[in-house]
Parts: structure tokens; C-alpha cells; sequence
């Protein structure tokens, strides 16, 4: 006699820890996102007209189809205890978009319609990427290593996050420094707020109270907050096609960042599913890889510039015994939220030198990860696979007359900044391997360098046939030296 089938419940009451636990993250990075974009110049029009609304709706579609997923799962192993995926945006890939992909395209383009539209189309691209990784990404995965990838994540954390965040931090330094002495007891050093309160909620009460205090903030933040109460429907656009265009006619160097990222996110995935399946709930990888993809993709068609991903965050929900009710709510209240103003009005009230020490230590995360997550002996990869995105900092900051500002200092600064991160992956990956001995790999990855100088992917400005020869001819050099090595080892192996 078969088994009596059991109900999977739509909500219970261990969901409802589980959603805030997801909404005050998500709540976060969607502020930051607003703070920090407002504060690059970006109008409020496509702030919240446009990305809010694209970014939720990524985050509607995609967990709603996990909330379906987990009910799939649980008629199939005729479970109740199945847990839904936790999902949104992914911390570091969104702020890599965001110093990344968004800035340079303001300041490459002059023009923040024409920025948003690139960092639409580059999303898109992003989505598709993942989407397309989902077939290959376990042998991604085993071919690139960690430490080149991470590393120049790592890269970006210094220069575009911590750096240009702690100048941020320190340009109101009595807000400043508290609030970033706050996020350093609470975050790093894990002590506990006044109240139980969240470190971060608790620094950004501290810190705007504090602003308004000593008149950093006045009243007419409030009610300018306000203002932003309104209707912005989830309406589809054409931007990301119209940046299509702008990407492939002179800037591809934009999507030196996007590829890096992406990979980073699709192992991101990858790593958070297979951590799922640990405790219990088994997802396929794949489809996991494609939904993010195709949620990411659906999101740029709305005017969002953020890939998303499954979180991490998902094993917590499992611990606390929620099933897929808390990820149905989400969804439902950022789609809500985004729609009324709501999220608006708060980044409008919150000033951006509360919120940057917290972007500090982001960025401080993100570099520290690159180390934690690798074994000691890759530590010199990491470092060396951080330093091309100092030049592309410099280049970024100085546009177009960079090469004329920074010559006295060095003529290598604009061609090294150029490609950063597929030169920081690469560098890092040869370091990589030949610390494992592993000489013939290394010689593959410096000729992938130098295939990629050939046709200016680095060191050169736009695509072209022998774009930087001087370098291709220094990668390939080196291939030839590690080859040499190669041959030399042989014998010894034997």
C-alpha cells in the first residue's frame, strides 16, 4: 500500500524568522544601492523609476520559483522539512556593478542615462553568462583557481570599495569614525549591539541621529523623503538593448569586469547549493546556475543593473526550520516596497557618510575572503592578482586624460588598467600554478594572456588585431619560460 502523500504547507510560523533574516539584507544592499548610485549623480528617476523596480522584480522572479522548487522537492521525497533557497542580490557582484561597471560607464560616457543603460546590457550579458556556465560550470570551476579569481575580486574591494568608501568615511569624520568604530566592535570583533539590535541597523541609527545632531543631515531630508512616496510600476524596457549597442561600439572594456564576476557568482551558486545539500535538502547545481541566469536576465529587461544569486543565507533558513513560506513573502514585500517608494524614502533620510563605513567593511571582507578561502602558499597569487586594479583606479578617476596626468608617474598605468581584470585572473592564475609546480598550465594561461593582448581584450583601449603587440610578446615570453621549466622538472618526475 503506498505511503499517505503529506502536506507541504505554504507558510508556518519558522518562515517568519527566516523572511526577516532575508529581508534585512536584502533591505540593505537595496539602500546602499540607492545611497551610493544618488551619490554618483545618478537622478532619482532612474534610481528608483528604474533599477529599484528591475532589482525587485529579479528578486520576485526568483523566489517565487524557489518557493516552487522547494515544493517539488518535498512532493518528490514526500517531505514537509524541505527549505526553500534563500535569493537576491549578490553582495560583492552588486558592488563591483557598482564601482565596476556603473561608475567608469558614468565617467567613460559623461552621461548617467547612457551609464545606466550599459550597466543594463552588461547585467543582461551577465545573466546569459551565467545561464550558459550552468552546462560547463563544475569544469570552470575545477580549471580556474580560486585564488586568481578571488584575488582580483579582491582587487576591486581595495580600490573601488574600501578605498574610495573610506574616503567617503572620512570626509565628515565625526560621523565617520564612530560609525565605523561601531561596524569595527560589532562586525569584526563580533560584539554585540545595545539591544540585540543588528550591527549594521544599529550603526545606521547611530550614525544618521548623529548627523542630524550636529546639522551634517537637516529636516528637509525628511521631508524630501517623502516625496519619494509614490507608484513606480514594474514596467519592461528596451535599455538593455539600446546598451547593446553602446557596449559593442566602444566599451568592451566593461565586460573585462563582467565575465570575472559572473564566474564568481555561478561557483558562488555552486558552493551555496552543494552547502544546502549538506544539510539536507538536495537542489541540482544546474538549474540553480540557470535560474539565477534567467532572473538576472529578467531583471535587466525591467531596468536592473544587479545580478542575483542563491545565498548563502539558505542553511540558516534551514536551521531555523522555514519551508518556502518566507521565501514567497519576500519576494512579495521587495516587489511591494520598491512599487510604493518605500525603500526611496529610506535611502533619502540616510546620509552616504553613514553608510560608507559600512561599505569599508565590505570591501575589508571581501579582501580578507580572498585569504581566508585559500591555503597560505597561494597567498602571493592573491596579492599579486589584487595590484592591476590600483592602475585601473587611477586610469578610471582621471577618464580620458589619464595618460597625460599619470605619465611622470609611470606610461605603464593606462595600458595596465586596461583589462585589469582578466590581467589580475591571469597573473593569478600563472602564480597559481606554477606554485604547484604545474609549469605547462602556467605557459597555457600566459598564452591565453597573450591571445588576449593580440586582439586588445588587454592592455589597449578598443578590440583590434594586434592591439598591445608589445605585450603580446611579453606574455608569450613567459609561456616559453615556463615551458622551459616544464621540461626541466621532467626528468625529475620520472
Amino acid at each position: 500500500m503506498a505511503a499517505a502523500s503529506t502536506r507541504y504547507p505554504w507558510y508556518k510560523k519558522e518562515d517568519t524568522d527566516a523572511f526577516f533574516a532575508l529581508f534585512q539584507n536584502n533591505i540593505a544592499n537595496f539602500i546602499v544601492i540607492a545611497i551610493t548610485m544618488l551619490g554618483m549623480g545618478f537622478p532619482a528617476s532612474i534610481v528608483y523609476g528604474q533599477v529599484l523596480p528591475g532589482a525587485a522584480i529579479a528578486v520576485m522572479v526568483g523566489n517565487f520559483y524557489y518557493a516552487w522548487s522547494a515544493a517539488r522537492l518535498a512532493r518528490k521525497e514526500n517531505r514537509t522539512d524541505v527549505t526553500a533557497l534563500s535569493y537576491g542580490i549578490s553582495t560583492p557582484v552588486m558592488f563591483v556593478f557598482l564601482f565596476g561597471v556603473l561608475l567608469p560607464a558614468k565617467q567613460l560616457t559623461g552621461d548617467t542615462e547612457l551609464a545606466w543603460k550599459v550597466a543594463v546590457a552588461a547585467c543582461f550579458i551577465s545573466g546569459a553568462i551565467e545561464a550558459a556556465i550552468s552546462i560547463i560550470g563544475r569544469w570552470v570551476q575545477y580549471h580556474l583557481p580560486r585564488a586568481a579569481m578571488l584575488g582580483a575580486v579582491a582587487g576591486v574591494a581595495l580600490t573601488f570599495i574600501a578605498g574610495e568608501m573610506l574616503f567617503k568615511t572620512l570626509e565628515v569624520p565625526v560621523i565617520g569614525l564612530l560609525v565605523l568604530a561601531i561596524i569595527i566592535v560589532g562586525l569584526v570583533a563580533r560584539v554585540s549591539m545595545p539591544f540585540k539590535l543588528p550591527t549594521s541597523l544599529f550603526a545606521i541609527v547611530v550614525g544618521t541621529a548623529m548627523a542630524y545632531l550636529i546639522g551634517d543631515a537637516g529636516s528637509e531630508r525628511f521631508s524630501d523623503a517623502f516625496t519619494h512616496l509614490g507608484f513606480y510600476p514594474l514596467l519592461p524596457n528596451m535599455a538593455w538593448f539600446e546598451g547593446l549597442g553602446l557596449l559593442f561600439s566602444g566599451m568592451l572594456a566593461v565586460l573585462t569586469v563582467v565575465l570575472p564576476i559572473t564566474l564568481y557568482n555561478a561557483i558562488e551558486t555552486m558552493n551555496n547549493v552543494e552547502a544546502m545539500e549538506a544539510a539536507g535538502d538536495k537542489y541540482d547545481v544546474r538549474e540553480c546556475q540557470a535560474v539565477d541566469g534567467v532572473g538576472t536576465m529578467v531583471g535587466a529587461l525591467f531596468g536592473g543593473v544587479f545580478p542575483t544569486t542563491v545565498y548563502i543565507a539558505t542553511v540558516g533558513a534551514k536551521w531555523m526550520g522555514a519551508g518556502r513560506g518566507y521565501s514567497l513573502l519576500n519576494g512579495a514585500v521587495y516587489a511591494l516596497a520598491t512599487m510604493t517608494g518605500l525603500i526611496a524614502a529610506l535611502a533619502a533620510i540616510i546620509p552616504v557618510s553613514v553608510v560608507a563605513p559600512i561599505l569599508v567593511f565590505v570591501g575589508m571582507s571581501m579582501i580578507a575572503t580572498a585569504f581566508q578561502a585559500n591555503d597560505t602558499r597561494y597567498y602571493p597569487a592573491v596579492a599579486l592578482a589584487m595590484l592591476p586594479y590600483f592602475a585601473n583606479y587611477i586610469m578610471t578617476r582621471f577618464n580620458r586624460g589619464a595618460g597625460e596626468v599619470v605619465s611622470d608617474i609611470s606610461s605603464a598605468i593606462v595600458v595596465m588598467g586596461q583589462g585589469a581584470m582578466f590581467m589580475a585572473i591571469l597573473l593569478g592564475a600563472m602564480t597559481v600554478s606554477v606554485i604547484d609546480h604545474q609549469f605547462r598550465r602556467a605557459a597555457v594561461f600566459a598564452a591565453i594572456a597573450s591571445g588576449f593582448s593580440f586582439v586588445g581584450l588587454m592592455h589597449a583601449p578598443k578590440l583590434a588585431f594586434n592591439a598591445a603587440p608589445d605585450f603580446m610578446l611579453g606574455y608569450l615570453a613567459m609561456a616559453l619560460l615556463f615551458m622551459y621549466f616544464s621540461f626541466q622538472e621532467a626528468p625529475h618526475k620520472r
